[in-house]
């Protein structure tokens, strides 16, 4: 395998709310006192990552303080309140807010364990690069999945947010490579697969939900990481 290191997105591709974000944010509705399920909250499914293009498109560095976040995931969720037909007054955005900055409110996927564990197994090294606040690290290590990588380069650590290349070239610069002998795998095009093609990686789209079923490249699409070892053979 050409590759000697591999480099993960985290969000949707490593750790995600559990037992999913139509569920979570369901049941905190729905405790609220606006009974709801995920199938309704899925209608809204276009609008996060909708606010990350918008973020991207102002050059909104959102993850980089507590006040930005909050501002901007409170957006989020006043958005999917407006489609749910749900009153975003008495607090709710900041108490989803709190729900979704909740530690004990997230898990790691399944399907990434042995994966992760096949690839140090071969001699490759593990990179993380994320939209994410300061937290993650907090969040990473609660799940055992801390040490698994030997480079972290965290947007709400560094000032610099995807998809602007330069937070590529960071995690580049820190692992000690050139470009073509990493990878990046993450779920969404615009901040994951075009900036990391941009500066020379190997892009993988990993696509769980089925949203981009057209995807024509650069790199490959993968529906799941037990997928991930037989594309980065395939494209050595």
């Amino acid at each position: 395998m050409r590759f000697r290191w591999v480099f993960f997105d985290a969000g949707e591709t490593l750790v995600h709310p559990a037992p999913s974000f139509p569920e979570l944010f369901a049941t905190i509705v729905t405790r609220e006192g606006f009974p709801r399920d995920a199938a309704d909250v899925q209608r809204g499914a276009g609008i996060v990552s909708e606010a990350f293009g918008r973020a991207a498109d102002r050059h909104t560095l959102w993850t980089t303080t507590p006040e930005g976040s909050q501002r901007f995931w409170n957006d989020v969720y006043g958005s999917f309140l407006e489609v749910l037909e749900i009153p975003d007054g008495d607090g709710l955005p900041a108490t989803l807010y709190r729900e979704f900055t909740d530690l004990g409110n997230y898990a790691a996927f399944d399907d990434i364990a042995e994966v992760l564990a096949e690839l140090r197994a071969r001699g490759i090294l593990l990179g993380l690069i994320s939209n994410f606040e300061p937290w993650l690290d907090d969040l990473l290590e609660r799940l055992g999945l801390r040490d698994v990588f030997d480079v972290r380069v965290i947007s709400g650590n560094e000032g610099i947010e995807k998809p602007d290349p330069a937070i590529f070239r960071l995690a580049l610069e820190r692992a000690g490579l050139a470009a073509e002998e990493a990878a990046h795998v993450g779920d969404m095009p615009a901040l994951d697969v075009d900036p990391s093609a941009a500066v020379g990686m190997f892009p993988v789209l990993i696509d769980r939900r089925a949203r981009h079923t057209d995807f024509e490249g650069p790199g490959a699409r993968i529906a799941s990481m037990t997928e991930l070892l037989d594309v980065l053979e395939a494209s050595s």
